[in-house]
């Protein structure tokens, strides 16, 4: 029996416990032995912390750790051996005590197990005091900086206190660049590429390895590995069905890799459900696409400056919710700096489509997701009217002020939301050769077209479908085809009239 090492982030513990590993050496193998300065972004639950605690391990000299893998060959343990400060700033207490508090507070007992007493100062005195006398006892210093922007991100919801946290780092980082000559390497990890300016002002040389290839594979599970480490346990899985909810996430717009925190979960479970959404998502992103009525997304083309980097001044959601790790790169052309982006796999979609609709329906005491059921079930028998009922029922769940924006927008918003997570096969705003349907519906038994019209008759609607066709290309589909018109009454905020033919 395999052991899944779920949530375990040091590698230490992964490798003395007899935890399965995907062996990532000969990346990180690459990466120290041809640069110094990094940069390096995924998404939460990813495996940076992993990929820095691996980093930790090869400069301390741990060889017995590696017995087996890529790198014990080609590393020579006790040459490079060196001292490392390995910065985890999720671990700090920085909601209790201040950030700078905190971060002295680290620095010292970084000092301490190296057996140096840092003299009293202030925060960057402090930090750029460390290096040098590290530097100076036992060679030069490996700097580790794990999860850089955590003290901002965590406060996107509170803009100053989010930004005196991005000053002060900035403050700290700074010593970075006069330390040069005491370092012998810089890796510092995060979920969000704050542009150099913001952040990173002093160090030109940092090298973004975010959108590289060379490390699009670097963390995440590709295909092949999934072979490798895991082919026994897999005999019984559908291999499409699994790509379809963890697979899908690139950074290049080439090879996918799989979500490890939701892969490995799911082989230990053996369940299909939404891992790695539940370890935690930030309300702001759902409020940020629910008041600003981006939603639906579809396949969307930012430049390479939109994906690269974000202002905490001027936040843009679908920047941040590609750097989170809700959007992911389906094809880039960096010589013109286009990326194209999309959701990755069902999980995020479905799991972020939920946490919206609960975000529109926010008045409603249950859980809108039952209403999602009863449309499920009252179309695999063709009941209209329960569906009306069901989508009625949210409508009347929404606040006032949401309709006070775009009553129409968010009218059709919350009917591609109920529709899409029916977990059917459905098809919003779908384009013809006469014109463009609202939603397919395909069930076991029916094939549905939904056309929605905002203050217009229901007749009208069902009119739409019949003269553009959009059954047509189901014609020799052996399922029953059923038209259905719908309309939305703006004055009582809700469907007033349906047509069924």
């Amino acid at each position: 029996m395999l052991k899944y090492p779920i949530g375990i982030q040091d590698f230490r513990t992964l490798r003395e416990g007899g935890y399965a590993y995907v062996d990532k050496t000969e990346h990180i193998h690459r990466l120290l032995t041809t640069g110094k300065y990094y940069f390096f972004t995924r998404p939460r639950r990813f495996g940076k912390s992993l990929t820095v605690a691996t980093m930790n391990e090869l400069y301390s000299g741990s060889r017995e750790l590696f017995d087996g893998l890529w790198v014990q060959d080609p590393w020579d343990f006790e040459a490079m051996r060196r001292p490392v400060v390995w910065l985890q700033l999720a671990r700090l207490d920085y909601r209790e005590k201040r950030l700078s508090k905190a971060l002295l507070d680290e620095l010292h007992r970084i000092a301490q197990t190296h057996q140096l007493t840092l003299p009293e100062g202030t925060l960057k005195e402090t930090f750029s005091e460390m290096l040098r006398r590290l530097s100076g006892q036992h060679g030069r210093v490996v700097l580790l900086v794990d999860e850089y922007d955590k003290p901002i991100i965590d406060y996107l919801d509170d803009l100053p206190q989010a930004e005196a946290n991005r000053e002060l780092l900035k403050s700290f980082y700074s010593v970075i660049k006069d330390s040069d000559p005491f370092l012998e390497l810089v890796f510092i990890t995060g979920v969000s590429a704050f542009s150099k300016v913001s952040i990173f002002s002093d160090l030109n040389h940092l090298r973004n390895l975010s959108l590289s290839p060379q490390t699009n594979t670097l963390v995440g599970i590709t295909e092949a590995e999934l072979d490798h480490y895991f082919g026994p346990v897999l005999a019984a899985v559908d291999r499409a069905q699994l790509r379809r909810w963890y697979n899908g996430y690139s950074w290049t717009g080439e090879q996918t890799v799989y979500n490890p925190f939701s892969l490995l979960n799911f082989l230990a479970d053996g369940v299909y459900r939404n891992y790695w959404f539940e370890t935690g998502t930030p309300t702001f992103l759902v409020e940020a696409l629910r008041d600003r009525q981006l939603y639906p997304l579809g396949e969307l083309e930012l430049t390479q400056q939109d994906i690269g980097a974000f202002d905490i001044s001027r936040l843009e959601t679908y920047p941040l919710l590609f750097q989170t790790g809700y959007l992911t790169v389906i094809e880039a052309q960096p010589a013109i700096g286009s990326y194209r982006l999309d959701f990755p796999n069902l999980e995020v979609k479905q799991s972020l489509e939920e946490m919206l609709l609960r975000a529109y329906a926010s008045e409603d005491p249950g859980n809108p997701r039952s209403r999602v059921l009863t449309i499920y079930h009252a179309l695999g028998r063709k009941d209209i009217d329960s569906v009306i009922m069901a989508i009625n029922s949210v409508l009347a769940n929404v606040p006032y002020d949401l309709w006070q924006r775009d009553d129409e927008r968010t009218f059709h918003t919350l009917v591609h939301l109920l529709f899409s997570l029916l977990g059917v096969i459905v098809q919003s705003e779908v384009h013809t050769a006469r014109g463009r349907c609202d939603a397919l519906v395909l069930t076991n038994d029916y094939v549905y077209a939904f056309e929605f019209k905002v203050n217009a008759t229901a007749q009208a609607a069902l009119d739409q479908i019949e003269a553009h066709g959009y059954l047509a290309p189901y014609t020799d589909d052996p399922r029953e085809k059923v038209a259905v018109g719908i309309s939305f009454d703006r004055a009582s905020r809700r469907i007033g009239a349906w047509a069924e033919a």
